[in-house]
């Protein structure tokens, strides 16, 4: 069976987060995004021994993340090629359920390498997994140039879409470096190659506010508003971006809509916090 048919369907997986929690402010940006609107393709059940080990190993993932990190660190020492590969990759899945950086990073940046050379989608996705995980563990240098490399994969195949989504986790290499205005530079090559992206207008939105660009923050959010209304991360940013520009009502209307929509997320946590600390609106006279 050839690596592309259990890429394939390790693509279209949804896994743990390499990048949950670590810069403030900016929401997680996933691994494999999934699309925002409802209407998630279900992956195919995987027919060959390959890809039925690797749903057998993101199972376990999710269960019981360190057998699997043991039962993928056996496969990974005693295969080679596209076994390796696929091992690599659950591998460094179950190093993210366990908080191990460096062994995810080490994991997804040998299934990066070890992925032969014209399967550039796959390069792209693992470089990224990679630069998350390296991001996470505070290497933000080593997650640029990470990102860099899969930036580079995706526009060598000719998938914007994935180029969008490393030139987004760039910009939050380069935020982590202090660097906000090369962040931008990579956040509007993402915005070209995805504009219907809430993600990217939030990021924008989110690096702009930090900047004190409120108008072009505001603008920005109003985009993300527009493509996710029921995103409770956009709904939060927009009620950040209204207080800091003095826009108390507007703040609490935003905030109170994620406690509306989404009342059991983390965000509705914060929103709540955010609108005890504002207080209740003056009455009018």
């Amino acid at each position: 069976m050839s690596l592309a048919n259990a890429l394939t369907f390790l693509l279209l997986q949804v896994g743990p987060n390499p990048n949950a929690g670590t810069i403030p402010d900016i929401p997680e940006e996933l691994r494999d995004r999934p699309p925002r609107n409802g209407n998630e393709i279900a992956p195919p059940e995987p027919t060959d021994p390959l890809s039925i080990w690797l749903s057998e190993c993101l199972q376990q993932v999710d269960s019981d993340p360190a057998r699997a990190h043991t039962t993928a660190q056996i496969r990974r020492n005693e295969t080679t090629g596209s076994e390796r590969v696929i091992a690599n990759h659950c591998l460094g899945l179950a190093a993210t359920g366990l908080e191990l950086w460096n062994d995810a990073q080490t994991a997804f940046t040998a299934a990066r390498d070890e992925t032969p050379a014209d399967e550039l989608r796959a390069r792209s996705r693992f470089g990224t997994m990679a630069g998350n995980a390296a991001l996470a563990g505070g290497d933000a240098e080593a997650a640029l140039a990470l990102f860099t490399m899969a930036e580079n994969d995706a526009r060598s195949s000719g998938s914007g879409t994935l180029e969008a989504i490393a030139a987004t986790d760039r910009a939050r290499g380069l935020v982590a470096l202090e660097r906000p205005e090369d962040a931008l530079l990579a956040l509007a090559s993402a915005e070209r190659l995805m504009p219907e992206s809430p993600d990217v207008w939030l990021y924008k939105a989110t690096l702009l506010r930090r900047e004190n660009r409120l108008a072009e923050a505001q603008s920005a959010i109003e985009r993300a508003v527009e493509l996710a209304p029921l995103d409770p991360q956009v709904g939060l940013e927009a009620g950040v971006i209204a207080v800091l520009d003095a826009r108390d009502d507007a703040a609490r209307a935003s905030w109170q809509s994620v406690i509306d929509t989404a009342p059991d997320s983390p965000q509705a946590k914060t929103a709540r916090g955010y609108l005890d600390q504002l207080g209740p609106a003056t009455p009018a006279p």
